[in-house]
């Protein structure tokens, strides 16, 4: 094919990809307007969006200093960000922070962290909406968090002259960037004065396709974050009564394919505890889990209850806990495992030096690949599996201790990207005082 048909074709596929982009943009909050007739988030995701132009120009008029945005997508996304956000107001206070989430289970989990001075839905994308809000919101930079690519507000950012990065990145080949009619999604990444890669696999990535924006291997403001959570003094008295020298199984972010397997390991070793922590906790779904295990307590009875050891399990029916719980667990297990999305963060458990279990779906999760291949993490896929993991772990208990010391030196020495961002911020484009 000769290169001007060749550059027609590229030419072409891109056109064609943003329209498909532009009809998506219509076509998925007609979709969520149905939806959230009975669906909750969906209705969140509406209801939080109205008159939103109005209360954010009303919070930005409201203080002063300059704005940086973040922007998430949803809750594991903040917790990337998090570290960021901590560190810029710590080191420089007179900056705002603005953060935007896109679902519904990122704002509703975090609208009150105090670490931002404004937190907002994000308006959806396009030509009208990215422009008033950018006009609006007039941020010194933009960061945007692992996956987040939105064509409309990186353009406004990019015809300003703001500078927007993206942090914690990560990708794979069977991305839409890099796929042959993938050219239109790659020209979001271009607009990008800097990305910041989690892995040496995904700088491969952006090394071997032809994105144009400046990108280096940094790695994962997560581990920043969990070995700081990690570190800090907690104490819960009535789940230290409950654990009581027992050997304990801590679930979290559990799935109904990840509680099934905890049941059958339950049934299978009676002296085992479990503290579990649902990612769904819903009076519903709590009232399931009771019934499925034994001698349960919701932690928000158990911590009025004058004898926490007489049970067995503890379903925790609140959030916010989770990343400190996995201090009390003998195994750690993360659910999320069986679901396309993939499991949830393994980190948190490593981070206090713990053998972590989770289903099979695990193939975009770097960490959980290292962990494997370290013998520090396991993936079961079957209750039959993992109940015999699980058996083989407890009954080595001095291979047990060099596995937790291993687990916690690897998350310690994979910290530093935190560090990395704030230094290129202040020193190559923000120039922050």
């Amino acid at each position: 094919m000769k290169p001007l048909a060749v550059f027609g074709l590229a030419l072409s596929n891109r056109f064609r990809m943003r329209f498909f982009y532009d009809i998506f943009l219509f076509l998925y909050p007609l979709g969520l307007r149905l939806a959230a007739i009975r669906n909750k988030k969906a209705k969140q995701w509406i209801s939080g969006r109205k008159d939103l132009k109005n209360r954010l120009k009303e919070a930005v008029e409201n203080g002063t200093g300059p704005i940086i945005w973040f922007h998430c997508a949803s809750l594991g996304e903040f917790e990337q960000g998090r570290p960021v956000i901590e560190a810029i107001k710590q080191r420089h206070p007179t900056y705002r922070i603005l953060l935007t989430f896109f679902s519904p289970s990122g704002y509703e989990t975090r609208k009150n962290y105090t670490g931002a001075d404004m937190i907002f839905y994000l308006p959806m994308d396009g030509p009208r909406n990215s422009n008033v809000f950018i006009a609006t919101v007039q941020p010194v930079a933009a960061v945007f968090i692992k996956y987040e690519t939105w064509h409309y507000y990186l353009t406004a950012l990019h015809e300003r002259g703001i500078p927007a990065l993206l942090i914690a990145a990560i990708f794979f080949k069977e991305q839409s960037y890099f796929r042959p009619w993938g050219g239109f999604m790659r020209s979001m990444l271009n607009r990008f004065a800097h990305i910041f890669t989690q892995d040496e696999s995904s700088y491969a990535m952006l090394n071997s396709s032809d994105v144009t924006a400046p990108y280096s291997l940094c790695g994962d403001t997560r581990y920043d974050r969990v070995a700081q959570v990690a570190s800090e003094s907690f104490h819960h008295p009535a789940l230290e009564s409950f654990c009581r020298a027992a050997d304990t199984v801590v679930a979290g972010s559990t799935w109904k394919e990840d509680e099934a397997q905890l049941s059958a390991l339950a049934q299978r070793m009676p002296t085992l505890k479990f503290i579990i922590a649902p990612h769904e906790i819903g009076r519903e779904h709590i009232e399931r889990l009771t019934a499925q295990f034994e001698n349960s307590i919701c932690l928000s009875e158990l911590e009025h209850h004058d004898h926490p050891s007489q049970f067995r399990t503890v379903i925790i029916d609140c959030i916010g806990l989770l990343s400190k719980l996995y201090r009390y667990a003998t195994l750690a297990y993360v659910g999320g495992g069986f679901n396309a999305s993939g499991i949830h963060n393994i980190l948190e458990a490593s981070a206090y030096g713990r053998v972590v279990v989770f289903g099979p779906q695990y193939s975009i999760s770097n960490e959980a690949k290292l962990l494997i291949a370290k013998e520090l993490a396991y993936s079961c896929s079957k209750p039959h599996d993992f109940i015999s993991r699980v058996e083989a772990i407890l009954s080595n208990r001095s291979e047990l201790e060099n596995k937790n010391t291993a687990a916690h030196a690897f998350v310690m020495q994979n910290r530093g990207a935190t560090e990395a961002i704030l230094a290129f911020m202040e020193n190559k484009y923000f120039y922050i005082s």
